[in-house]
């Protein structure tokens, strides 16, 4: 009599054959697994090494002997792929919200804000906001924010009452989101660290103009001055002022007749910002420290580390 039904050889060959597919797709797994495996190892020794490479960019950064225009902060091997670049920046070039608060200067901020395109109203009720984040009352100013007003938005222990500890806290401020509206690179206007006064020998000419209540093109004889006959900044030419009266001259203000004005200016800051960038086979570590008397007796006032692209 014939037989009929599957043959026990062909279902013991199709389960050879889903045996067989289930370790293929198995070993392609595990494959994959210890492949990621082995790239986050890579990853965080890559990583490491970028740190180790940018610490020491800071080492020769904080050096005083060496000069922000040394060749030696930009070294980059081919062969190992690994380097860092390390770059030297005086805080003094831009304007410390600190200061301008503390001092009152409240037209300073409009002057500012004003030129970003904000109308009058706007720009003076920023300041004011500004200026109830750091004083050490609950006391509306007359457009600002206290308490009451960021406790509305869901905001609880706003304002801090105290001076700002670094530009992150300005974005908390009610207003500042317009204010960015205007001047996404408002940031590049600020400083927390250096030592009060707008640094005539590293400030743009467009800060200073602001500042000085003067156009932007007659402040750029300060800069032009600071650079000396070559054009260059950093050479052998160099003309830095001395003074801020000296510079103040150049452009017309009288000091003494203008004090608020000349206070709003000074030379020589002591505050450096080094940024050193960390580079092993494609990771890339930063490390950025603000000190003050790097020439002298420094003191590191901020540092911090991030992860670059």
């Amino acid at each position: 009599m014939k037989r009929t039904g599957r043959q026990p050889g062909g279902v013991a060959l199709l389960a050879v054959i889903w045996l067989i597919t289930l370790l293929t797709f198995a070993t392609v797994a595990a494959i994959r697994v210890v492949a990621l495996d082995i790239e986050v190892s890579n990853g965080s020794i890559h990583g490491f090494r970028a740190k180790q490479l940018a610490e020491m960019g800071i080492a020769l950064g904080c050096n005083p002997a060496v000069e922000r225009t040394d060749p030696i902060l930009h070294q980059f091997s081919e062969e190992t792929g690994e380097g860092f670049d390390v770059q030297l920046q005086s805080e003094g070039g831009k304007f410390n919200i600190n200061a301008i608060l503390s001092q009152e200067d409240d037209d300073l901020l409009k002057s500012m804000f004003i030129d970003w395109g904000m109308d009058i109203e706007d720009a003076g009720a920023v300041v004011d906001c500004l200026k109830d984040w750091i004083d050490s009352n609950d006391e509306v100013n007359m457009n600002g924010a206290e308490v009451d007003w960021y406790e509305a938005q869901g905001r609880i222990n706003q304002p801090f009452n105290r001076l700002f500890y670094n530009l992150d806290e300005m974005r908390l401020v009610r207003g500042m989101d317009l204010v960015e509206a205007y001047n996404p690179n408002w940031r590049n206007w600020f400083c927390i660290w250096s030592g009060g006064g707008l640094d005539l020998n590293e400030a743009s000419a467009e800060l200073i103009a602001v500042a000085a209540g003067v156009s932007e093109p007659e402040a750029e004889i300060i800069p032009e001055t600071v650079r000396g006959a070559d054009g260059i900044r950093d050479t052998d030419d160099d003309a830095p002022f001395q003074s801020a009266q000296e510079a103040l001259a150049l452009l017309g203000v009288d000091g003494s007749l203008q004090p608020e004005i000349s206070a709003r200016f000074a030379v020589n800051d002591t505050t450096t910002r080094i940024e050193s960038i960390g580079t092993a086979t494609g990771a890339r570590r930063k490390i950025t420290v603000i000190v003050r008397n790097r020439t002298g007796q420094p003191a590191v006032l901020e540092r911090t580390e991030e992860v670059v692209p």
